[in-house]
Order: structure tokens, then C-alpha cells, then sequence
């Protein structure tokens, strides 16, 4: 062999080495964004063509590396070199990123790496045998190019095994709910307030019943079997099930599983219209919940959304409410209160002898109706009312849903960063717009997934903003224009409007300008699928 072939055979493993190692952090990225598109391709697709990711830096610099080997005019030590520069640099820079929503290395995670992993190196194996260490070279960089396409193909060659497996699960989970016919389940579904009120729930009827409700956001139908498989207890009275929904027809999948005998409808609005299309579509679907519950049910339904108070509901009864929007509903929250200890608020409604009145640590017009709906289904399956009034009153704010807390240096912090949307935003602001003295300070990305109110929205956000904060520090350059021109529409001065390009460069800014007395809201914080 000659000195040549030699340094061709090092450089050649060295960038093996290189790409095996890159591929690694690549397939966990790509199953990340996966997991987070609920393993739809349709999902992941849309995801990938709209966020930028097929021409991102990585990827066209991928490309480069790959001709760089393919090129016969150019040595292939010298375009080894260079490709294993590029490929270090990219696994340097992914293995160090850090993501909010970090990948779950669940079975079928693991399952659809593992196919990945046989597939890739059945292409570098062949490659190699056909035009030796070049073609496993060049297959490895080609394979890391075109990963999406792998992690798919994966995707779809297990899908008969995973619809086993989950059958085989959604069997098991069915049959522990048979075995348990005295269970109350009660399903909760709405476009956005639905995680708060299970929590709110749980915790009220804690105080009279053995309650169990799905996890953190175990709002699909596999999360719900995987709930009753490993939470439910023999002994629960209550089972609290949180639906999400992501097409029509999801809610309905969860309630053929779980047969709800109480549903609460939080709301209907905007979120999410990216995936619905339609402010109907979005209506129809989380009324599948109220459909499901049999004649001898209830469900409970928030009057303060147009599309939850025109809905006519005749399969069973349907009790109201309203914070906002009192006219036509059953029970009414009045005389709120907001300070920065809490909220004191006072419930009215049929069947109640007396005004209930509450306190609670919570705050925001978002919250109080949130309550409103737990304390309706808590009074009707008998809980007393000293029992309501005491778990409503050591109710703890539920983590980055307009959850309140004061620094050590004085500043009062509103963290509403779990997701934002038209109603939500609006109810986040108020609250700012009541925090004096001191400045009030907002930083936020804006709003996602409106479709094609997206714009719209954001720009009317801006508008509100003005009217409620005295700073606004505008994160990244998804929404920044619209929330621009909404924020130039108004009085507020230039110089304490800020754009940044992260989160880490507004904290920095916060740092500089915040001071003891001020307020700080923190409004939305955008997902890796919206980076």
C-alpha cells in the first residue's frame, strides 16, 4: 500500500469516526421533533418545510462535505479533512444545544432509532463493499443529509408494530376501567386552560375523594392508557382526564376509552387554528367531549367564549358559566379582586343557598374562571362548601401559567411562559396593567399556531401591550413585525421598546433596567418547533 492510500484509509476512518458520532446527536435531534409532532409524519413534514430547518446552516454545510468527498478533481485526504471540520463543528454545536422540550427516550423512541441506526449502516456497509472507504464515506454524509427521510422511513416501517403494541395497551387500560364501574371520570378539554383546571380540580376533590388525574401533559389517548396502567389505583373514586387535541376526532378517540360520566369545556378559541384550519373545526372538536357524556352526566361549559356559549348541548345537561359573560349562564364569579398576594373573588349560582366567596393565591381573569369550573363539579358531587373554600385557598400556582412570585431584589415576576393565545395574552396583560407602582415590563415572542390570524393577532397584542406595560422587550423574529406595528400604533416611546434575538439577551437587558418595585411578565416562550 502506498504512503498515499495510506493517508487516504486514516483521513477516510477519521471521518467515519466523525460521522458515526455526528449521526448520533443528528438522529436524537430529528426523533426530538418527531416525538414533539405526536410521530405524524404529516406533522413532522409541515414542521420541517416551514420552520427553515431543510436549509439551515447544518444541513447546507452537510451538502458541502458531501460533495467535497464526491469531487474526483479533489484529493480525497484533503476532502476528508475538511468534511470532518464541518462534521465536528456541527456535533460540537448540536451536542451543546439545549432544548425546553428535551427528547423522552420512551420504548418506541428507542425502537425507531434502533431501525435508523440498521438502516444507516446497512447503506455504509454496502457502499463500502461496492467503491471501498470513499463510498462509505460519502454514504454516511448522505445519510446525515437526508436524515428526515430516514427517521420517517423508520417511522412507517414499525407503524404495524406500534399499532400492536398500543392495541395491546388500550385492551389492558380498557379493561382496568371495566373492572372499576364505580370510578367517576370526569374529561377536561378546551383550547387552552385545561392543564390549570385539572390541576385546580384534583386539588378540590382531593379533600373528600380518592382522586387521580393524567400526569403533565398526558392529554392524548396513548398518555391516558398509560395513565390508568401505571397511576390508577383500585381505590380511586375519581379519575380527572385531561383530552388535547390536535384533529378532529382526537377527543373522541379518548372518550370511547375512558366513557367520561362529567366534561368541562374551558374554552374555545384561536389556539391551534394552524392545525384546524377553522374557529369551527376547533369547536367541533372539543365538543366531542361534551357529546360523549351520557344523558345522566353533565357537562360544564364556559359562557365566556362565544363559540362555548352558542353550542346548544341536548344529549345532557349543560350548566354555564361566566366571569365576563354573565348573561346566560348558571353560575357567575363577581366582585374579583387582584392584588399581588392573591384574588378574592365571590361565586353565585343555582342551587347555592349563599354566595360562596373565595380566596386564592392565583390571579387573573383567566384563573378565577379556571376555579369557576372546578368549584361548579365540586359542588355538584357533594363536596362541602368549608372543604372548597379551604383547598381553593392553599391552591399553589401551577408552574409558567401566570403563576406569581417576588425576587430577593424586589421585583415581582408574572410567569405566564407556558403558551400564549388571544384570550390568555389579554388576561396576562391586565393583570400587569393593575402591578404599581414600579414599571411594568413585558417580554414575550408573541403568539403561534394562529394560522392565518397569526399576524392579526400579534399586532393587536402589540396595541394591547401599549396600554398595559411600560416597557416591552419583543424576543426573536417570528412575530416581532406584527407586534411592531401594533406597538407604533400607539403612545408608547421608542425608547422602551426592545427587540432581542433570544431570551438570553432580554435577561441581560432585564438586568440593566429593572429595578425594586418593578413587575416583570414573562408572555409565552416558543417552542423548539417554532425556533
Amino acid at each position: 500500500m502506498t504512503m498515499y492510500n495510506i493517508i487516504n484509509l486514516i483521513f477516510g476512518i477519521s471521518l467515519m469516526v466523525v460521522a458515526v458520532a455526528d449521526m448520533w446527536v443528528v438522529f436524537a435531534r430529528d426523533l426530538m421533533m418527531l416525538q414533539q409532532n405526536s410521530y405524524r409524519a404529516e406533522r413532522y413534514w409541515r414542521w420541517f418545510s416551514n420552520s427553515g430547518e431543510s436549509t439551515n446552516v447544518g444541513r447546507i454545510l452537510g451538502c458541502v462535505a458531501l460533495l467535497l468527498i464526491l469531487v474526483h478533481h479533489i484529493p480525497f485526504f484533503a476532502g476528508a479533512a475538511i468534511a470532518i471540520i464541518i462534521t465536528a463543528c456541527r456535533f460540537v454545536y448540536l451536542i451543546r444545544k439545549k432544548y425546553k422540550k428535551p427528547l423522552v427516550w420512551t420504548p418506541r423512541v428507542r425502537r425507531i432509532c434502533a431501525v435508523m441506526w440498521l438502516l444507516a449502516a446497512g447503506a455504509g456497509i454496502v457502499a463500502g463493499l461496492l467503491f471501498g472507504i470513499k463510498g462509505a464515506c460519502g454514504m454516511l454524509l448522505a445519510v446525515l443529509v437526508v436524515s428526515p427521510i430516514l427517521l420517517v422511513g423508520a417511522n412507517d416501517i414499525l407503524a404495524p408494530v406500534e399499532k400492536r403494541i398500543n392495541k395491546k395497551y388500550y385492551d389492558e387500560a380498557a379493561a382496568i376501567l371495566a373492572s372499576m364501574p364505580g370510578l367517576k371520570i370526569i374529561g377536561i378539554t378546551g383550547s387552552y386552560g385545561k392543564t390549570s383546571t385539572k390541576h385546580y380540580l384534583h386539588r378540590i376533590l382531593s379533600e373528600q375523594f380518592s382522586t387521580t388525574m393524567t400526569p403533565g401533559s398526558f392529554n392524548t389517548t396513548m398518555g391516558v392508557i398509560r395513565t390508568v396502567r401505571e397511576h390508577l389505583r383500585p381505590y380511586d373514586e375519581v379519575f380527572i382526564v385531561e383530552m388535547g387535541a390536535k384533529q378532529s376526532g382526537d377527543i373522541k378517540e379518548i372518550c370511547d376509552l375512558v366513557h367520561p360520566a362529567v366534561g368541562i369545556i374551558t374554552a374555545v378559541g384561536e389556539q391551534h387554528l394552524e392545525s384546524f384550519k377553522t374557529i369551527e373545526n376547533v369547536q367541533r372538536t372539543k365538543f366531542e367531549l361534551a357529546d360523549a357524556v351520557p344523558s345522566n352526566g353533565f357537562v360544564v361549559l364556559n359562557n365566556d367564549f362565544q363559540m362555548v356559549a352558542s353550542r346548544e348541548v341536548k344529549n345532557t345537561e349543560a350548566v354555564r358559566y361566566g366571569v365576563s359573560h354573565t348573561g346566560e349562564a348558571d353560575f357567575i364569579a363577581s366582585e374579583v379582586v387582584y392584588t399581588p398576594f392573591g384574588t378574592t373573588f365571590t361565586v353565585t349560582g343555582k342551587g347555592l343557598d349563599e354566595p360562596l366567596v373565595l380566596h386564592t393565591k392565583l390571579v387573573g381573569e383567566c384563573n378565577v374562571s379556571n376555579l369557576m369550573a372546578a368549584v361548579i363539579v365540586a359542588l355538584r358531587l357533594g363536596v362541602d362548601r368549608d372543604k372548597i373554600c379551604y383547598a381553593v385557598e392553599q391552591i399553589e400556582q401551577v408552574e409558567h401559567r401566570l403563576n406569581m412570585k417576588r425576587t430577593p431584589a424586589g421585583i415581582t415576576i408574572i410567569d405566564d411562559a407556558f403558551n400564549s393565545n388571544p384570550a390568555g395574552s389579554r388576561m396576562a396583560l391586565d393583570v400587569l396593567s393593575m402591578m404599581k407602582p414600579g414599571k411594568r415590563i413585558i417580554i414575550t415572542p408573541g403568539m403561534i399556531e394562529l394560522g392565518e390570524l397569526q399576524e392579526k393577532a400579534n399586532k393587536e397584542f402589540g396595541r394591547h401591550m401599549a396600554d398595559c406595560a411600560d416597557v416591552a422587550i419583543i424576543v426573536g423574529h417570528y412575530n416581532r413585525d406584527a407586534i411592531m406595528a401594533g406597538l407604533e400604533e400607539s403612545d408608547m416611546s421608542k425608547e422602551n421598546i426592545h427587540t432581542v434575538d433570544d431570551f438570553a439577551e432580554a435577561q441581560r437587558l432585564l438586568q440593566a433596567i429593572a429595578r425594586s418595585g418593578d413587575t416583570v411578565l414573562y408572555e409565552n416562550d416558543l417552542p423548539d418547533t417554532f425556533k
